[in-house]
């Protein structure tokens, strides 16, 4: 007689399955970084730069050639070569530098030129078409405050002339005695073509060939008529002009 002596009575069981990894699980090669390349060692000793930041020409310190060169030098050496190195010494400042860090100084011709080319007292008067010019010039839209220029009626307190139109042989002594009545230091400005040399009217015998053959003109504003702007340039002119020459004038 036979015996079974399996305790399932002859019925298998299935082995489990083995679990499968998660689908977005990153693979283990994936998420695993590099390892870090280590440093090459130096093949070869670097020399540390040099200090260029002396002056050229200038003897090197002692110790810093003794450290350079491979032979030692001799004490009596490197005492020669401290003694023939030049010794450093500190600019000295003025008394007014070192109480008052922040003034500047400058010549006082250079304070009194800038107070005079920004402080032009204009004549007012005009002889012909160029006078509108000169009024238009003076008006908002072009605005000759902001240069520090002021017209002026008075001749007493002015040190601009702008001669505006045609100078005529009759006119030519009031203009050369409002130039007289002027104070020093003064300055003539010929604006316009018939100022300058007669213009369309240097044909006539009555018309001055150019304002110069009766007072001394600094600067030529040519057109007939010159716009303001031409103006403006004149008057920058003579600005410029105050500013190169404030040596000579007194």
């Amino acid at each position: 007689m036979e015996v079974n002596e399996d305790p399932t009575n002859g019925e298998t069981t299935p082995e489990p399955a083995a679990e499968a990894p998660p689908v977005d699980a990153p693979a283990a090669e994936e998420t695993a970084e590099p390892a870090a390349e280590a440093p090459a060692a130096p093949t070869t000793r670097e020399r540390p730069p040099r200090d260029r930041s002396a002056v050229p020409g200038r003897v090197p310190d002692p110790a810093a050639v003794v450290a350079e060169t491979s032979r030692p030098m001799s004490l009596g050496v490197q005492l020669e070569m401290a003694r023939l190195t030049p010794v450093e010494i500190d600019q000295p400042k003025a008394l007014y530098k070192t109480l008052l860090p922040g003034v500047m100084q400058v010549p006082a011709d250079y304070i009194i030129a800038a107070a005079r080319k920004s402080s032009l007292w204009p004549m007012t008067f005009g002889l012909a078409c160029c006078a509108i010019e000169m009024i238009a010039t003076y008006m908002s839209h072009h605005d000759l405050d902001r240069f520090g220029i002021v017209p002026w009626p008075s001749p007493r307190q002015c040190d601009v002339m702008i001669v505006a139109g045609t100078v005529t042989k009759k006119m030519a002594p009031a203009v050369k005695l409002l130039y007289q009545q002027m104070p020093n230091p003064k300055w003539v400005i010929s604006m316009g073509a018939c100022a300058t040399n007669g213009g369309p009217y240097t044909r006539y015998d009555r018309v001055l060939q150019g304002v110069d053959k009766i007072i001394p003109v600094d600067v030529y504003v040519p057109g007939c008529p010159p716009r303001p702007e031409a103006l403006i340039d004149g008057f920058i002119a003579l600005q410029n002009k105050i500013m190169e020459e404030r040596n000579r004038v007194g």
